[in-house]
């Protein structure tokens, strides 16, 4: 359960200025904004068509199924698969990621909601040798820079993380 300060934040208004203070290496626009907004509320907004229902990220003005400008940031479940698993070993540097630490994972999760609708994160609270192409997972959130930033942690096992249809 929520506790009241976790309620509030995801419930507050956040405004244009707190979320290019908060993600100030970020390039944030019109697109995006509510996106990020929604990381702001520990909630993952991705876009979704209210004329035709389809899912698309990243945000985009407008649907790539039947071209509506219609597009409306819709909270996703959180739950998915690990469609693609890579294990990067040096990169650039970034807040919270440690290469000499083991080889830093970089999923991406294809979501329940729609066949096909993908985000990339990392994956947290999962041994190296458990993390695995096909493995169910959940959204949570992670401090990175004084901002929250959505990762995925392994999901209970019998949880039903089946792709939806179309």
């Amino acid at each position: 359960m929520p506790t009241e300060t976790e309620s509030e934040t995801e419930t507050e208004e956040v405004s244009d200025a707190e979320v290019l203070e908060r993600y100030p290496t970020t390039t944030i626009d019109q697109d995006n904004k509510e996106f990020y907004k929604g990381w702001l509320r520990r909630r993952l907004l991705l876009n979704r068509c209210a004329a035709c229902g389809h899912w698309h990220h990243p945000p985009a003005p407008l649907c790539p199924q039947c071209w509506s400008r219609d597009v409306v940031p819709t909270e996703v479940s959180g739950r998915g698969t690990v469609h693609l698993l890579i294990r990067l070993h040096q990169g650039p540097p970034a807040p919270g990621v440690d290469y000499t630490k083991g080889p830093y994972p970089v999923v991406s999760v294809e979501l329940v909601e729609q066949s096909g609708l993908r985000f990339t994160s990392t994956v947290v609270n999962c041994a190296p040798e458990d993390l695995r192409i096909g493995l169910p997972v959940t959204l949570t959130w992670i401090d990175r820079a004084g901002a929250p930033f959505p990762v995925f942690a392994p999901a209970d096992e019998t949880a039903d993380t089946t792709t939806a249809a179309e």
